[in-house]
């Protein structure tokens, strides 16, 4: 696509001003109010945002914006935004960095690049369709990884998963070789450099998930919902990425079991 690159340049002026509205509220004190569903959020998540939606509107106004914050705009649009200022608010609002910006561009429902951004120790994932993924320049892969047994398995927190959910999820810790949580957005850009083999999540929206599908595919994994589909904005929420198509398999079974 010979707007891809124009697009990828936008995504960057995105973090980088994502980056500067976010940094000066770091570890300082800081109001955290309460959305409905009980999340925080804070001034840092809305000022990052509205740099975000400005600078789309400014250079690419035809385009959609699905925000955490600020809603829907033109969301049937062939091209739409979706924007996480600050996935990961509860690390952040603790001065943790483990959190990060999202940045996605989808085309018809499905993204065709994406970032994540960690403004704080400055790594930066970039994906976009046709092209290695690359962390601050430097190409990554995802490693190899034959068997769940020999896995490293990573999800937000385990109250992400309810009911049978839980119990699928049971299933693929109980077989898995180590699990870990907390890590937000920032486990996809470790699975995709090679570090860790399995990320499973639910309960997650559009703007959790969208931008690390060209970062993992990018550099040779896999992602895809429980049923093993394709992710896209219509999409359930319950996400499976895999550095392995061999461990995707396994733990698609397992879910589905």
């Amino acid at each position: 696509m010979v707007e891809l690159d124009r697009f990828l340049a936008l995504a960057i002026d995105l973090a980088d001003a994502a980056g500067e509205a976010i940094r000066p509220y770091f570890r300082q004190p800081l109001a955290v109010d309460e959305k409905p569903d009980r999340s925080p959020v804070t001034a840092a998540d809305r000022a990052a945002e509205t740099a975000m939606r400005q600078l789309i509107a400014r250079h690419f106004p035809a385009h959609g914006i699905i925000g955490e914050e600020f809603g829907y705009e033109r969301e049937d649009a062939e091209f739409v935004w979706v924007l996480d200022p600050i996935d990961g608010t509860k690390s952040f609002i603790s001065g943790v960095p483990l959190f990060g910006t999202l940045i996605a561009l989808a085309r018809r429902g499905r993204p065709i690049l994406g970032i994540i951004d960690q403004p704080i120790t400055r790594e930066r994932w970039i994906g976009a369709s046709g092209h290695p993924t690359t962390v601050n320049g430097t190409l990554i892969r995802c490693r190899p990884c034959p068997l769940l047994a020999a896995a490293s398995v990573f999800s937000t927190s385990p109250d992400m998963f309810k009911g049978s959910d839980a119990a699928a999820f049971a299933r693929i810790a109980a077989a898995a070789k180590l699990v870990r949580f907390g890590t937000d957005c920032y486990a996809y850009g470790v699975l995709a450099h090679g570090l860790i083999d399995l990320v499973i999540e639910a309960s997650l929206k559009p703007y959790d998930f969208s931008a690390i599908l060209p970062i993992v595919e990018g550099a040779g994994g896999v992602a895809s919902d429980w049923r093993g589909m394709p992710l896209s904005l219509a999409s359930d929420g319950r996400v499976l990425v895999a550095g392995d198509r061999r461990t995707h398999r396994e733990a698609l079974a397992l879910l589905g079991a």
